[in-house]
């Protein structure tokens, strides 16, 4: 009998070891392949999305409507297009993203109860008649008018309500989400958390232009107190947890020769008689001038492959990134943020 005993157990013991390892394994992949947000304006007409490459899109933009009460979508002809990429990829979450830089009545539409529920029926009203999964809130900033915007004291407080109400009209079965300034400031973050699915850190344009690098991975002596490290570090100080934060990357650089420029045309600076450096702190290329002074910066392969192995060692829920229609025609960018959190 006791070979008999020793046999069983035996088999029971692989038996456990097995399904351990395959309950293992398959956590693992869950756990390792992570949200990629892509950001795919309105206003880029000809730019059809590889879909295989995200698993997000923010659509940009949609605005607070005239009266306060309601959603105006930019380019609805391209909006629909996007959202039926769905057919593409069934699993592929589509969003309105409301807002962006400049876009304003947000102070005046969630300052009364009234006004904010009837944005909330709206924001339900999009969700369910084409068909979308969710909505995110772009205002920048509440209670700041750096943009050209309304503002009130009220704001910040007034966005929490937003939020609520936008959470009770859409449901808890559709994604609501925001987009937060690198600093985290001007948003009560623990008070939002309730009503959210995640935040995307807009880690970018950390500087103003022209004045050093807006993009750093680390804080240098060319980045002032912004980088994407600082970014991610301000969020979790203000109580989001890592797995409920997308890091912002930028297709785009920024600097003097030209405010913004994209990904896909930086080569023009490139061949401007400028010469490219390497920031061996912020881990990002930048250009000067012949007196040896900065011009611009920008992203190149290198630094988003290092920008992205940071959020995967991170351990955060993925990246975000401003935006598709800025990349190169061969989806450079976009094919290397896939390749480390989607693992292709």
């Amino acid at each position: 009998m006791q070979p008999f005993k020793f046999t069983l157990m035996k088999r029971i013991n692989i038996l456990f070891i097995a399904v351990v390892t395959v309950l293992a394994a398959a956590c693992g992949t869950a756990k390792s392949e992570k949200y990629v947000v892509a950001y795919v304006t309105g206003w880029g007409s000809d730019v059809i999305p590889d879909v295989s490459l995200m698993t997000h899109i923010n659509y940009a933009f949609g605005h607070v409507n005239e009266s306060f009460d309601g959603v105006l979508i930019q380019n609805e002809e391209r909006f629909r297009l996007i959202v039926g990429l769905k057919e593409q990829k069934p699993e592929l979450k589509v969003l309105l993203s409301i807002g962006g830089w400049g876009s304003g009545r947000f102070s005046e539409m969630a300052a009364t109860p009234q006004t904010r529920a009837a944005f909330a029926a709206d924001c339900k009203r999009i969700v369910d008649s084409y068909g979308i999964d969710g909505i995110d809130i772009d205002w920048e900033y509440p209670t700041s008018r750096a943009a050209g915007i309304s503002a009130s004291p009220d704001d910040t407080a007034n966005y929490t309500l937003l939020m609520q109400d936008i959470r009770e009209a859409i449901g808890p079965d559709k994604l609501l989400t925001y987009a937060s300034v690198w600093s985290a400031r001007y948003i009560d973050h623990k008070a939002v958390l309730p009503f959210v699915d995640f935040v995307n850190i807009m880690s970018y344009d950390m500087s103003p232009a022209g004045r050093g690098i807006s993009s750093g991975l680390h804080n240098s002596a060319l980045t002032g107190p912004g980088s994407t490290e600082a970014a991610l570090k301000a969020h979790l100080d203000a109580g989001i947890p890592r797995d409920r934060i997308t890091v912002g990357l930028p297709f785009y650089g920024r600097g003097k020769a030209s405010e913004y420029e994209d990904y896909a045309n930086y080569r023009q600076i490139d061949s401007s008689g400028f010469t490219v450096l390497w920031d061996d702190v912020a881990l990002v290329p930048y250009f000067v001038n012949d007196a040896g002074e900065f011009v611009f910066n920008y992203e190149n392969p290198r630094s988003m492959r290092l920008k992205c192995r940071f959020v995967v060692d991170a351990d955060v829920l993925g990246a975000m990134y401003w935006d598709y229609g800025a990349d190169d025609d061969n989806a450079t960018l976009a094919k290397i943020v896939a390749s480390y959190m989607l693992e292709q």
